[in-house]
């Protein structure tokens, strides 16, 4: 599969002026944003975070997982391996330059449950500590103290009992807007299913969530019927912002081509008044195959 692309990627650069003027004012037409927000952290060869908002590619950057949480109290950030030492300044040089740069929780693994009010107010409590604006004995800060713009959460798994619809209303009550402190980005990442998992949904439901990437790879039903599930996502929740999720690696179900987003995904997503931009998973994938060098003037 990596031929068709290395040769359209060759052709891009010349084509892309030519597609323009063919496509004229439709091409441009839409709730075009330009904004592309990229997961970063799932693999020690993608480079570094700053390297990552040097790129000049992303206009948020989310670091990938807080993966271990729950009534135990116990926590585990998973970066694959990446110096935790030198992040820290990485964080404020990307926010230096205007790449806000949050954290999200969850991912693939089974180490992670937020069964009680209790337990959300409890990480609520450790993430503000380790990785925001707050500061207590004993909380160890892994980027010492840069604060990060926001929390995802991305969550393969849970029950009825989880509470994120806690967290989500505790961290809002810091999503500080004047003074000394900073807006808290608060953002999901869901596969494209409609309605969601329940445990997400009642998040969700709270209608205090910035942004919803909805994953539109890695699910065979999406393949065929992301459009429908995208217009029920951005209908029920007009107030949130959209990301379409795609994966800049070829070998993940559900791969779309830049053309094809050219012509089918920018243009169909962006018919939603509460369009938001494109959502690229991961950097690793994105550095080996330029995905979001082509795609991202679409967004």
């Amino acid at each position: 599969m990596a031929a068709p692309l290395a040769r359209w990627r060759a052709a891009f650069v010349l084509a892309l002026a030519a597609i323009v003027c063919l496509a004229g004012p439709a091409a441009a037409a839409g709730n075009k944003t330009g904004q592309v927000t990229v997961f970063w952290g799932r693999n020690k060869d993608e480079g570094t975070l700053r390297e990552a908002c040097d790129s000049g590619l992303y206009t948020m950057v989310i670091i990938s997982f807080l993966d271990v949480f729950g009534p135990d109290g116990k926590y585990h950030l998973d970066i694959s391996g990446h110096p935790v030492a030198g992040v820290g300044d990485d964080v404020k040089h990307c926010q230096y330059i205007g790449v806000p740069v949050s954290l999200s929780i969850g991912g693939f693994g089974s180490g992670y449950s937020l069964p009680s009010k209790k337990a959300a107010l409890d990480l609520f409590d450790y993430l503000w500590n380790a990785y925001f604006g707050g500061s207590k004995p004993g909380v160890y800060r892994p980027f010492g103290d840069a604060w990060l713009d926001g929390v995802d959460l991305f969550l393969e798994h849970g029950t009825a009992a989880d509470r994120y619809d806690v967290l989500a209303l505790e961290l809002a009550k810091h999503n500080i807007r004047g003074g000394p402190g900073k807006p808290l980005h608060l953002t999901a990442t869901p596969r494209c299913e409609y309605p969601p998992a329940g445990y997400l949904k009642k998040a969700v439901d709270t209608g205090i969530f910035e942004r919803v990437h909805v994953r539109i790879y890695d699910d065979g039903d999406c393949e065929a019927y992301w459009h429908l599930r995208w217009d029920e996502w951005t209908k029920a929740y007009p107030a949130t912002r959209f990301y379409v999720g795609m994966t800049a690696s070829e070998m993940t179900h559900g791969w779309v081509h830049p053309k094809n987003v050219y012509y089918d995904v920018a243009p169909s997503a962006q018919k939603a008044d509460n369009y938001g931009g494109f959502m690229i998973w991961d950097r690793y994938y994105d550095k080996l195959s330029d995905y979001t060098s082509m795609v991202k003037y679409y967004a």
